[in-house]
């Protein structure tokens, strides 16, 4: 259940309105760094999981709802940056999109799909993907997700808060930077509070593991190397399971040739399936 405050999360203020910039403030709504993406992905994630976890259960959704809110700042924001727009390149968006994209680089859809408005879309107009979400249902697993998803997020925000001059759009990226800080560090700790969570998922058998290879790094150079010495060389694992070790060759065993396909699926190229001679 959800309810609804007729307020921002946080003041959206536009001083000079630009519309490229909004263009630009659509990767942050629905990107593949955006806020649609952590929303939907964290409430998934929650939706998964059972009553022993309803502490994580409940921090994913109080975050979740907290990232809606960020879209509608966002949106708010990208709206003011197209709708207070100087009156001469509204003027000049009626007469065509086409001329606004030229003068103001914005998203012509801006104009002709929501008139001048935000949407669920990147800021090359393509529409938000479902793909983006990771919801697992392994918990640390996805915690693992969401500290990359607040990564990238917040990669995001700063490189917009450094094209911006404008002091509001400063002002709320600012804000979003900092609640992108806590996100790191909280899905940070929550990973910190689980028993062993890796290797992920932690419940496999670990003797059902080729022992070979399970904490192997595996060189792929055509010519034997020597062990570099790296971290994820040698010494203990960060698991605390294995110690690294280094193979200067793959295994290497069988071929990939694969056995002849039902001739009902009509795959060969010849009328009597004859090898060409």
């Amino acid at each position: 259940m959800f309810f609804h405050e007729p307020e921002l999360q946080y003041e959206v203020t536009v001083e000079e309105p630009d519309p490229h910039f909004a263009k630009l403030l659509q990767q942050a709504i629905g990107g593949q760094e955006g806020e649609m993406r952590v929303a939907l992905q964290y409430m998934f994630q929650a939706w998964a999981l059972p009553e022993e976890y309803e502490a994580y259960r409940k921090l994913l959704m109080e975050t979740a709802t907290e990232e809606l809110g960020h879209i509608e700042m966002l949106a708010t924001a990208v709206t003011k940056n197209l709708r207070g727009s100087p009156k001469q390149m509204r003027e000049e968006t009626e007469e065509t999109a086409a001329a606004a994209a030229a003068m103001t680089g914005q998203n012509p859809r801006q104009f002709l799909s929501s008139g001048l408005s935000a949407m669920p879309v990147d800021s090359n107009g393509v529409p938000f993907d479902g793909a983006y979400v990771a919801a697992s249902g392994n918990l640390a697993g996805d915690l693992y997700a969401n500290v990359m998803a607040e990564a990238t997020g917040r990669t995001l925000a700063t490189r917009l808060w450094e094209y911006t001059d404008d002091p509001g759009m400063k002002d709320m990226l600012s804000y979003l930077i900092a609640r992108d800080t806590m996100h790191q560090n909280q899905w940070l700790e929550a990973l910190e509070s689980l028993d062993d969570p890796v290797p992920v998922p932690a419940s496999f058998p670990q003797e059902e593991e080729n022992q070979d290879v399970n904490y192997a790094f595996i060189s792929t150079r055509r010519d034997p190397q020597e062990d570099p010495g790296f971290p994820w060389t040698q010494g203990t694992a960060p698991d605390g399971n294995g110690e690294f070790s280094y193979l200067a060759e793959q295994p290497g065993d069988g071929d990939g040739v694969p056995p002849a396909p039902d001739p009902k699926t009509y795959s060969d190229p010849e009328p009597d399936g004859s090898d060409g001679d």
